[in-house]
């Protein structure tokens, strides 16, 4: 059998970071930026108020309470020269540029709301309530860097300096094939020998949860003739294939029989448990990565995490590794098949402390659902006690 490592190592060396592409910001949530975004101008472009209230000189209100007369107003996108000069103030808005001769602004709640004339009850210091040209930005600067995954924050930055498109690697377009003669739509009814395909839905939902496009395909029968057909109907538009099934050493192993004979895709035992039997390769002229993960539940969701997740991120153009862990203690004994790295489903508390769930087995898709965790026991470790420190994967 092959580690984990190597394993996953393999699918690194071979996957690549998505062709850049431009696109208009609508469209680019959820992607990576792949260029360097700098600012033409200052931000804020002017000096304006950061509140409603009244623009003054801070000497004219140093001994308060004060009565000055307003002389005009000013509201937020005005173009309008104003200026302020001694014993007199204007009355702005949020947002307005501060008239020339004003050094500061008085908030409305610090007065009577006067219109034609104003009390003031309290002193401010020069600079009250304006934000600076460029105290935010200066003119040429960088404000987001390549790399930099795209989300409503980055998408105002990137508004905010004036862009209205951008160069993205997009998210890459994942498909996911179930296979399975056993496997029926939920909704129908259940004949004998008959499950609920739940995979294509938990890996579908992986998918996207990551930041890539998923498409679910749905299930597939045993007949490696059709699967070939629904495979060379889907390439056209997938960045990634995902099958779930067909993978093991018996009979009646679709994605086996049909993609091993075309020599691009490989067949391990990779070390780990769940999830021992795996696939991967490349199919078509475009290198299209599959990935062909085994059908228990467990096992194809523990697989995507520790290898499909990190590939998807390096097409992304993000970062890609083995996935981190941190320490916690575990609160019951472990035990784990020598010669293999278990990932046991467990509950990780704020204390620091992890349980393992109820029911280890790779079929039991409700244990993983109340799961938060993966315990990793490594590969020469075939029993850990109660109260030892452990590595844990957050999910």
């Amino acid at each position: 059998m092959r580690s984990v490592d190597a394993h996953l190592a393999e699918i690194l060396a071979t996957v690549r970071p998505l062709a850049p592409l431009e696109l208009e910001l609508e469209r680019a949530l959820g992607t990576v930026l792949a260029e360097e975004v700098t600012s033409p101008v200052p931000l804020p472009p002017f000096d304006n108020s950061a509140m409603d209230g009244y623009a003054v000189r801070a000497v004219d209100v140093s001994a308060v309470p004060v009565t000055l007369p307003v002389i005009d107003d000013v509201a937020a996108g005005s173009d309008e020269l104003r200026a302020v000069g001694p014993g007199h103030t204007v009355r702005i808005m949020t947002g307005a540029p501060v008239p020339a001769g004003a050094d500061a602004v008085v908030p409305v709640e610090w007065t009577d709301g006067g219109t034609a004339s104003v009390t003031i009850d309290r002193p401010v210091e020069v600079g009250n309530a304006i934000r600076r040209t460029g105290e935010d930005v200066q003119a040429g600067e960088v404000v987001l860097k390549p790399g930099t995954p795209i989300g409503p924050a980055q998408l105002g930055i990137i508004a905010g300096v004036g862009r209205r498109r951008v160069w993205v690697r997009p998210r890459p377009r994942v498909v996911v094939i179930s296979t399975g003669a056993e496997l029926v739509e939920p909704g129908s009814p259940l004949g004998p020998g008959q499950i609920w395909d739940s995979n294509s839905y938990t890996l579908t939902a992986a998918v996207r949860e990551c930041g890539a496009d998923g498409f679910r395909v749905g299930g597939v029968g045993d007949d490696p003739a059709v699967f070939l057909d629904q495979l060379d109907s889907q390439l056209v538009r997938a960045d990634a294939i995902i099958t779930s099934g067909g993978v093991s050493m018996g009979a009646y192993e679709p994605v086996k029989e049909a993609l091993s004979p075309l020599g691009t895709v490989r067949f391990d035992k990779v070390a780990m448990q769940p999830g021992m039997p795996q696939g991967f390769g490349v199919l078509g002229e475009d290198q299209v990565p599959i990935f062909a993960l085994p059908g228990n539940p467990v096992s194809s969701f523990v697989s995507f995490m520790l290898f499909v997740r990190p590939a998807l991120d390096k097409m992304r153009g993000l970062p890609a590794a083995v996935p981190e862990t941190v320490r916690a203690q575990v609160t019951g004994p472990l035990r784990s098949p020598d010669g293999r790295r278990s990932f046991l489903r467990g509950v990780l508390s704020a204390d620091g402390s992890v349980s393992p769930v109820h029911g280890q087995g790779s079929h039991q898709l409700a244990a993983l659902a109340s799961a938060n965790a993966l315990i990793v026991v490594p590969e020469n470790v075939t029993s850990v006690p109660a109260g030892a420190a452990v590595e844990v994967i957050r999910l």
